[in-house]
């Protein structure tokens, strides 16, 4: 079955050319102008990926976000201007896996749709039949790829594609520093660019999931200018 992009933004000649360049590229496309509409269609069928303007009448793309967040991971990718640089790191804060600023390349959009395509594929794939395996424990935290599960203190702990694989990348060695181009290359593959501000943002929403689980929560430090590291129990 094909995979389905919705897109979701006022700007009729946006849907019009994107929809042509990913039926082009086999996907099945569904589109809607408002995030209300969107959000109804959304929840009575959901979509592999979604691609959402900022700025719409009758919801904008944060509130929308908000509210999928609340009953999916579907991979998320936001549109925005160059004039909105606080709402881009908002909307990473709020669970989007990835941005690209208007006006876009068409093939860039395609790529980073690809990217977060084969990796959200790739965990349904492993947990739909993959055999028992493939559980990363490090002291409290223990992450099941084959279930795309994470549980802290023996709590769940919900994270999008993108916050698993930066969370396994930083607990595969603990004490260890990891810049940000290692985790975006971890988290986006080595051919997809991505703004060091993106892990940035992608982090703090990590951390501030986990605290919700735990306020004491500490595990991933900063070093200032470097990257980051799991601490060492």
């Amino acid at each position: 079955m094909p995979q389905t992009i919705a897109l979701v933004d006022d700007d009729r000649n946006i849907l019009t050319s994107v929809s042509m360049t990913l039926e082009q590229e086999g996907y099945q496309v569904r589109t809607y102008t408002d995030g209300e509409s969107a959000l109804q269609g959304l929840l009575a069928k959901p979509a592999d990926l979604a691609v959402l303007d900022i700025k719409m009448p009758r919801m904008d793309g944060m509130e929308l976000l908000q509210r999928l967040r609340q009953r999916s991971n579907m991979p998320v990718v936001f549109l925005t201007s160059k004039d909105e640089e606080v709402d881009e790191l908002m909307g990473l804060r709020l669970g989007a896996d990835d941005y690209i600023t208007k006006p876009f390349s068409q093939r860039l959009l395609l790529e980073r749709i690809r990217a977060l395509l084969r990796r959200n594929e790739g965990a349904r794939a492993e947990g739909s039949g993959a055999p028992p395996g493939g559980v990363l424990a490090r002291g409290d935290l223990m992450l099941d790829e084959t279930k795309h599960t994470c549980l802290w203190k023996g709590k769940a702990v919900q994270l999008t594609v993108t916050e698993f694989l930066l969370v396994k990348a930083l607990a595969l060695r603990p004490g260890m520093v990891k810049n940000r181009d290692q985790l975006i290359d971890a988290a986006y593959g080595e051919n997809i660019y991505v703004d060091d501000r993106t892990i940035d943002s992608h982090v703090k929403r990590i951390r501030r999931k986990f605290r919700q689980t735990d306020e004491d929560f500490d595990q991933i430090e900063t070093l200032y200018g470097i990257g980051y590291r799991y601490k060492e129990n």
